[in-house]
């Protein structure tokens, strides 16, 4: 196994700041921080409307990449994700430079991101030139009395994808974390149902099970970052964890999963494609293993085809072989029938 394949060490507390913020147990943040997080987008949002494109590409993506080397714990964490998506040793000069183009990356979703508030719907959704919307309507039909939970990883634009999806007149809503910056969760809440989306507090389990019995469709990020809660899964040759929502959900509500890629395009736009939907006949272990390890597979497809366009720099992979062992134990129970027992 080379380094890249296999935790080197154990975990620091600082580390552990940088995995899945998805369950927080105490949420919301300061008041002055909240509205200092609202001016400081609305600042961003104006401003990088008015300047030229590549410049502030060039502003925000230079300072994602300065951010790299001056965040020691992100940068090792980058790596080693980086690591295993290449399958070469964290400190290789290949590694690293894979990271400054994904940081470079980021930096123009990033200015896309905050520019599309002053894009009209109709700009936003040729982003997206070639949606299929006669075949997800085909797949979603196919669904066995609930809707289509998408499954996509931070990878192209979701949020354009999003609203091309809504253009058609086909009702997409997204699931989002709410527990650190409430009042800018509603500021961005409410531009996207500017554009006929929907974004979901992820603790509003009731309003996702009733949009879902509607057979609507549902967006689900999967690698918000390492859980050792969530259901074990190989990834890129070395066991993680993925949520277990998707599976969960689609079992309980008779959805189908799509797992999705959003790629970008040499003149700037997005391509999506999908790979061929999963059913969850039911809530048993092995089952919800299986449909997980088959999520994975599809994020793995997707990553790995374009690594420089994935800009997640948040822990994916366990930081310890005892913790790595543990997930590659649960998986076999899971796969033998018995309830995940969880981490040792």
């Amino acid at each position: 196994m080379t380094e890249g394949r296999q935790p080197a060490r154990a975990a620091s507390a600082t580390d552990r700041q940088l995995e899945a913020p998805h369950r927080r147990e105490f949420g919301g943040s300061p008041r002055i921080v909240e509205r200092l997080a609202v001016i400081a987008y609305r600042a961003g949002t104006w401003v990088l409307g008015k300047l030229p494109v590549r410049v502030a590409e060039g502003i925000i993506g230079g300072s994602a990449q300065v951010s790299y080397f001056l965040w020691p714990t992100k940068r090792r964490w980058s790596n080693r994700n980086f690591g295993y998506v290449l399958g070469l040793p964290p400190r290789d000069r290949r590694v690293r430079r894979m990271a400054m183009r994904a940081y470079r990356a980021y930096g123009r979703y990033m200015v896309e991101l905050m520019r599309l508030p002053t894009r009209t719907p109709a700009q936003m959704a040729a982003m997206v030139p070639d949606l299929d919307v006669d075949e997800l309507q085909r797949l979603l039909d196919g669904a066995n009395g609930g809707g289509l939970i998408f499954t996509v990883g931070h990878v192209g634009s979701n949020d354009a994808v999003m609203a091309a999806i809504a253009r058609h007149g086909m009702p997409i809503s997204a699931l989002a974390d709410d527990s650190s910056f409430p009042e800018l969760f509603d500021l961005l809440k409410k531009e996207r149902e500017g554009w006929g989306a929907r974004i979901i507090p992820w603790r509003n389990l009731r309003e996702i099970f009733r949009l879902l019995r509607r057979r609507e469709m549902l967006a689900l990020l999967v690698d918000w970052g390492y859980r050792a809660d969530g259901i074990p899964v190989r990834l890129f040759g070395a066991w993680t964890a993925l949520p277990a929502g998707p599976a969960t959900l689609a079992a309980k509500t008779g959805s189908r999963i799509l797992p999705v890629t959003i790629r970008r395009q040499p003149d700037g736009t997005f391509a999506v494609s999908w790979d061929a939907p999963i059913d969850v006949v039911d809530s048993s272990p092995a089952e919800l293993q299986r449909a997980t390890q088959a999520i994975a597979d599809a994020l793995e497809l997707t990553i790995g085809g374009a690594p420089e366009q994935w800009y997640n720099f948040k822990p994916i992979w366990p930081a310890t072989r005892e913790e790595a062992a543990d997930l590659e134990r649960r998986a076999r129970l899971m796969q033998a029938g018995t309830p995940d027992p969880g981490p040792a």
